[in-house]
């Protein structure tokens, strides 16, 4: 039985108007036939993109192993792998000796970072096509070789005592190949040109969740259940 008819009307609205909205959010109402979330979820994610370009940072402390010469194992995952590392390590100039899935890959090692620095360099800026170009491979398949195939070197530099060595290839992994692969095909956009958006989610979230809260409880109330202490 309804107490009041006055608060349970206007709850009624509320709740009315909050489907309305709701349905106009998962509506396909912005270019390309996105919702209001796929919209927020590309924007956001194009803002996070350009906030992690730590490339030029993690080549400026490459530098200093040039020159520097090494000989590490890589473990491939397959003989398929151990094929692409092969020609990936050549096209950096280094040696490569495959014995089915191990390799030893003996060089420069500042030339094989820069080498990978650059590949993640162009995927980051998506362009994914010199990259396959180079190889004659799937760009982002490239990536994931570097990172596989400097995750082993890193456990074998640290094995040999050159931490300083596995420690600037860990680096190259986590700021530069993991960044460019997983923001490949997004573009990067600066938060200051966004900043609309940015506000405009967070206070229409707060209004949003705090109307639904006073639809329920003028509803609760409007139908006589209140709490008492």
């Amino acid at each position: 039985m309804i107490q009041d008819k006055k608060l349970f009307s206007i709850g009624l609205a509320l709740i009315a108007a909050f489907l309305v909205v709701l349905y106009a959010i998962f509506s396909p109402l912005f270019a390309g036939g996105r919702n209001a979330l796929d919209y927020l979820d590309s924007t956001f994610n194009s803002i996070s993109k350009n906030a992690s370009y730590f490339i030029p940072g993690v080549m400026d402390k490459a530098k200093k192993f040039q020159g520097t010469e090494v000989s590490v194992a890589i473990k491939a995952t397959d003989a398929g792998q151990a094929a692409r590392l092969e020609k990936i390590m050549g096209v950096a100039t280094a040696k490569v000796v495959v014995d089915g899935t191990k390799l030893v890959v003996s060089g420069d090692l500042g030339r094989l970072i820069a080498a990978a620095l650059s590949d993640a360099d162009l995927m980051f800026k998506n362009d994914g096509a010199t990259v396959s170009g180079k190889y004659d491979l799937d760009e982002k398949r490239v990536l994931y070789d570097w990172h596989q195939a400097f995750s082993t070197m890193t456990k074998d530099l640290n094995r040999q005592g050159k931490f300083q060595e596995g420690k600037i290839l860990r680096d190259v992994q986590t700021k530069a190949l993991e960044p460019a692969y997983n923001y490949y095909g997004i573009e990067a956009i600066s938060m200051s040109s966004m900043m609309w958006v940015a506000m405009g989610s967070l206070i229409g979230y707060v209004i949003y969740t705090v109307w639904y809260g006073f639809a329920i409880l003028f509803l609760f109330e409007g139908w006589g259940l209140k709490l008492n202490h």
